[in-house]
């Protein structure tokens, strides 16, 4: 073991080869504050080191985990005490940005609000968006193909990234930079990288789309009265706003009720509904696009279609509304939860719900079930929370996966496998599809250094 942490010292320098005492003050990730478990925290600076590390632990045998925000939630990014971490910390530069061609180049690294920020003053914007923006970074982002609040407009990480740069288990860097929409030279390699959680290589780069600002931003809270207004909302607004609408998030009356109790967020209208809606326009005409979604709501209100509404006069105002959608500590206090990230038929949501809720209350007397979800996309994410201190985790996935696979639904909308969910794959997943996940794996990593028991299930 003395060998391979002297080799990357030699690499990287003793200052970025974090060891001992030193890491303790790292915690395990945005959800597990205990300290970090590890052999050595890397940091490169570089592809080239990048490549120069994953040779040395390549040669000898050494398991290695990649880190970026640290703010996945299936464990994927956890290291034991046997694996080295490369930290993408220190490669966060904005390479270029093209306005003419659509484009930002950036390293893995970059932090997802600074990117945000960062066009914002050239005016323009780089679509995905989510909770998480001020610390995931872009190389977390692409191996875990992160979704958020504008994938009904925008799409997943998976339609942002035109081209990216990755480095393979043995060192290769597979340098697939490509700056244009269509290229269809062969095999799109950067798909294999996209959404693979760092098990087939480390993406250090990449290429992705970009827009010009919108110059109009609208939005709104709404309430409902059962969930066919929600989907008939839904379709309403997909008529009479086009493509415009790019938010559409949906919470369960408890969800709303729940982050709304004394000393924590603000209820802008009664908290008694069953469903509340976030929903936001973007457009490049300020006074007609306003006029339009005033009027869109008020015959929505007019035909019974929502029960209530707000509209902020302000962005402060807007941001409140927005944070009851994404901050949700309220619930993080009522020890123990378990979060959850499924996608089904919208169709099917209302009866999915109810089954998770029987089979949670079968089991535990006290438990609560909060629920909210971008739903226009297909994707629920559930809170489980038992009302019982102890482990009940095994318990709470069976409550949650159990009944999605009557639906045709997957364990995972967009948080991706990681550790938590790789014995559950199998309900979204055939029996060839996994054969040939791992016999990729053993293409690309045949020595499995890189995410070691993560996504894939052992045969």
């Amino acid at each position: 073991m003395t060998d391979i942490i002297s080799a990357l010292a030699e690499c990287l320098g003793d200052q970025h080869v974090i060891l001992g005492a030193d890491i303790t003050n790292r915690a395990t990730s945005y959800w597990r504050p205990e300290p970090t478990q590890t052999l050595a925290l890397l940091k490169p600076r570089s592809t080239d080191e990048v490549s120069q590390i994953l040779a040395l632990c390549h040669a000898h045998n050494q398991p290695v985990v990649v880190q970026g925000g640290l703010t996945g939630c299936v464990d994927g990014a956890i290291s034991t005490d046997q694996e080295v971490i490369i930290s993408l910390e220190r490669m966060n530069k904005i390479e270029s940005i093209d306005p003419i061609g659509g484009t930002a180049t950036v390293e893995a690294g970059v932090i997802l609000e600074v990117l945000h920020s960062t066009l914002a003053d050239e005016g323009l914007m780089f679509p995905l968006d989510l909770g998480a923006r001020g610390s995931c970074t872009i190389g977390g982002n692409i191996s875990t193909n992160a979704g958020g609040i504008n994938v009904l407009r925008y799409g997943m990480m998976r339609d942002l990234v035109l081209g990216l740069e990755a480095v393979l288990a043995d060192g290769t860097v597979i340098s697939s930079m490509n700056q244009m929409i269509k290229n269809n030279a062969g095999y799109d390699i950067k798909q294999l990288f996209i959404g693979s959680e760092g098990t087939l290589g480390v993406v250090t780069r990449a290429v992705v789309k970009i827009h010009p600002r919108p110059t109009s931003k609208n939005s709104a809270m709404v309430a409902v009265q059962d969930f066919d207004a929600v989907t008939g909302f839904l379709q309403y607004l997909r008529g009479a706003l086009g493509g415009t609408l790019s938010a559409f998030e949906v919470m369960w009356g408890n969800y709303f009720y729940a982050v709304t109790e004394p000393g924590w967020h603000r209820s802008p209208m009664q908290r008694d509904h069953p469903f509340y809606i976030m929903i936001e326009t973007e457009g490049s005409d300020p006074e007609t696009d306003t006029s339009r979604f005033n009027d869109t709501l008020e015959r929505a209100f007019e035909t019974e279609i929502i029960s209530d509404a707000v509209i902020p006069k302000s962005e402060a105002e807007r941001k409140s509304l927005w944070d009851i959608r994404e901050n949700f500590e309220a619930i993080l206090e009522k020890q123990p939860y378990y979060l959850y990230d499924v996608s089904l038929p919208i169709k099917d949501m209302p009866e999915y719900v109810s089954r998770v809720h029987t089979a949670l209350h079968e089991q535990f007397t006290d438990a609560a079930c909060y629920v909210l979800g971008h739903v226009a996309d297909g994707n629920l994410h559930l809170f489980l929370c038992p009302g019982e201190p102890g482990n009940w985790h095994e318990s709470c996935d069976q409550v949650v996966y159990g009944p999605l696979e009557s639906f045709n639904g997957s364990i995972s909308a967009e948080h991706g496998i990681g550790t938590e969910k790789i014995s559950w794959l199998g309900i979204s997943r055939s029996e060839p599809e996994i054969a040939l996940m791992r016999q990729l794996k053993t293409t690309m990593d045949p020595t499995k250094i890189l995410g070691a028991e993560r996504v894939i299930p052992r045969t």
